[in-house]
């Protein structure tokens, strides 16, 4: 695992080593172990390792035989091995253990579908000499992340972190007003928009091409995508769940492959409960696992977690959380580069500093609700052809139900429910999910600032949605899901929480062996009524205590709307005061204002509304003065 930067030039002067240096300088704790750069006519790599595979011989950037071929990646290909002794048959010399070095040769056999054999978690970027052209590849989930921006003469620069490239000194920090849009519709920016104007994000399983010249190619090599409905598998739940199982295991097994200890993130849900006791099986010494608790009764999920951690004999870690998330916000405004408002973004950060402490490597749940049914909106997305329009009749009564604290109250879903069951199902779909509407989102903006002319953020739910037709209903809602909210919100939050502490996170759902089963399985394995991850659940009976198997989700939330009426309260009052949002420019105080008191006296839950609000507007005064008034 590591940070990776770089810049291609087309002018005579080359790269500056001193800027490049600085870059690669932002990325120290994404790889503190060593650091490399290299300077090769018009291009430059850098990179920061954290040292997991081949600790001594993995010095990043890592050359073919003849230094004409650089390499430089974030991440872990699982299928190195199986790839090396493919490429030393066809005649490749290796120097290294290290499974960065299989992309070179393997670039040398294959051109650039290179990355269609890449089985793991990976950015990188590849320098070939002999043609004058730069590569960079953002592996199929979008795992791993990479930002870029081309200047005006055609020059590249590219980093693992918006951090990097805010390092240099030409970049303009002007406001992509469609990015406050998607983070006021989303809590996070979808590619390849970020928060800069001048800055993009390098999609999931796209390749970009530079060439010396100036010219850039952006094209997908991958798109995992549901099997048509007509094609998804049939057989028994029995032996699909035993298959389900195996490829779980297979799954991490691979991910287990480190020169380091490895551990796990145990929420006490299902889905980390599954990687807690395939690692336990996997591994010939006992699992360290670690987990989140909270006073707050409704969110806490340790009495589970300890079940698992006590039935496979883990090492296992705990840590309390407190409402002191007004010390923790700020600074996940340096961690979160861009602002990223999913308030389970503070317990992910102090599970990763707490594991980081034991281990480098920790497993993470991240996949599993998008690819086998697990979220509430699915069940949702099943009942409301039969119940919508009622339920859509009865939501000024259900309007009036009181606000609750509670995690997934039933206030909250009911009149979430009522508000988006009339609505077409994409609508429909994120209605259910969504945090400002289009009418709160105008209401916010300050005068100064207009919606960019014809931007709508919901199109990028709608260019996703149109590309599974064939595909069932649901599938198609777990798509879309799977592309975009576990892309730019849960895998974002991830990376950036855990190498905060130089921890590597790995995530075995998102694993083409686990994949392809899950994207051709039928919805009845999935949703039925009021049942969620039925194929899962399933496969996991002989692994693990029928309490967690049956247990309420929870998820990995905090109590962010008993925080915000409490101890949180005073700290939000003054991020978001009046004068700090007159001299930002960004949304309007009086409505801020409007909707922290309802928040508070209880009229409504606007606990994510809020905190969106508090996420940007501390981006903003750690970031410096940006400039709010974007062209469209």
């Amino acid at each position: 695992m590591c940070g990776i930067c770089g810049l291609a030039t087309t002018g005579q002067g080359g790269v500056d080593p001193a800027l490049l240096a600085a870059m690669n300088s932002t990325l120290v704790h994404r790889g503190p172990d060593d650091q490399g750069q290299l300077l090769a006519g018009p291009v430059g790599l850098a990179a920061r390792r954290l040292s997991i595979i081949d600790i001594q011989g993995g010095h990043q950037p890592i050359g073919n035989e003849d230094s004409r071929l650089q390499v430089v990646q974030n991440g872990e290909i699982y299928n190195h091995a199986e790839l090396r002794v493919e490429l030393e048959r066809s005649g490749h010399d290796f120097r290294t253990r290290c499974d960065t070095e299989v992309l070179v040769h393997l670039y040398e056999e294959h051109g650039d579908s290179f990355v269609e054999r890449l089985r793991g978690m990976f950015a990188l970027a590849l320098w070939d000499g002999r043609r004058g052209r730069l590569l960079l590849a953002r592996d199929r989930f979008g795992i791993k992340p990479l930002f870029y921006r081309q200047d005006a003469g055609g020059g590249l620069a590219f980093g693992s972190e918006l951090k990097a490239l805010m390092a240099l000194p030409g970049l303009e920090r002007k406001l992509d007003m469609r990015a406050l849009e998607a983070l006021l519709a989303f809590n996070s920016i979808p590619a390849p928009l970020t928060i800069l104007d001048s800055v993009r994000k390098l999609p999931a399983g796209h390749v970009l091409v530079w060439e010396e010249s100036g010219r850039v190619e952006l094209r997908r090599f991958a798109r995992p995508r549901p099997v048509a409905a007509s094609e998804a598998r049939g057989g028994s739940a029995a032996d699909l769940a035993a298959e389900l199982r195996e490829r779980l295991r297979n799954s991490i097994r691979a991910h287990l492959v480190s020169d380091v200890p490895v551990g796990v993130l145990l929420s006490g849900g299902v889905d980390s409960a599954i990687l807690t006791a395939l690692a336990a099986q996997e591994s010939p010494e006992p699992v360290r696992t670690f987990s989140i608790g909270f006073k707050e009764r409704s969110f806490d999920e340790l009495e589970r977690a300890r079940l698992v951690a006590k039935r496979y004999g883990t090492e296992h870690h705990e840590l309390i959380l407190e409402p002191d998330a007004a010390e923790l916000l700020p600074r996940l405004a340096e961690v979160f580069d861009e602002p990223l408002a999913d308030s389970s973004a503070v317990p992910t950060y102090l599970v990763s500093e707490l594991a980081s402490r034991h281990v480098k490597v920790a497993l993470s749940g991240e996949g599993g609700d998008e690819l086998f049914g697990g979220y509430y909106t699915y069940v949702a997305d099943v009942i409301a052809p039969w119940v919508g329009r009622p339920a859509a009749a009865l939501g000024p009564l259900v309007e009036r139900l009181p606000s609750s604290s509670g995690r997934v109250s039933f206030d909250y879903m009911a009149k979430r429910f009522a508000r988006g069951a009339a609505l077409p199902p994409l609508e429909r779909h994120h209605a259910w999910k969504e945090i400002f509407s289009d009418d709160a989102r105008a209401e916010l903006r300050a005068s100064a600032l207009a919606r960019p002319d014809g931007f709508d953020p919901l199109d990028v739910y709608r260019e996703r949605y149109a590309e599974t037709s064939e595909a069932d209903l649901l599938a198609r809602m777990q798509d879309v899901d799977l592309g975009i909210y576990l892309v730019d919100d849960l895998l974002v939050k991830t990376d950036r929480a855990s190498m905060a502490h130089s921890l590597e996170a790995r995530v075995p759902y998102l694993d083409t062996a686990v994949t392809d089963l899950a994207l051709a399985l039928p919805r009845r394995l999935k949703v039925r009524g009021f049942q969620k991850k039925r194929l899962l659940r399933r496969a996991a009976g002989p692994l693990l205590p029928r309490q967690i198997l049956h247990g309420r989700k929870r998820g990995f939330s905090i109590p962010a709307a008993a925080w915000l009426r409490g101890e949180l309260e005073p700290f939000a009052r003054d991020a978001l005061s009046a004068e700090t949002l007159r001299r930002q420019g960004v949304f309007r105080p009086e409505t801020v204002e409007r909707l922290l008191d309802a928040h508070v006296a209880r009229r409504a839950d606007l606990s994510r509304q809020l905190w969106c609000l508090l996420t940007f507007t501390l981006w903003v005064e750690r970031h410096g003065r940006v400039a709010a008034t974007v062209p469209a």
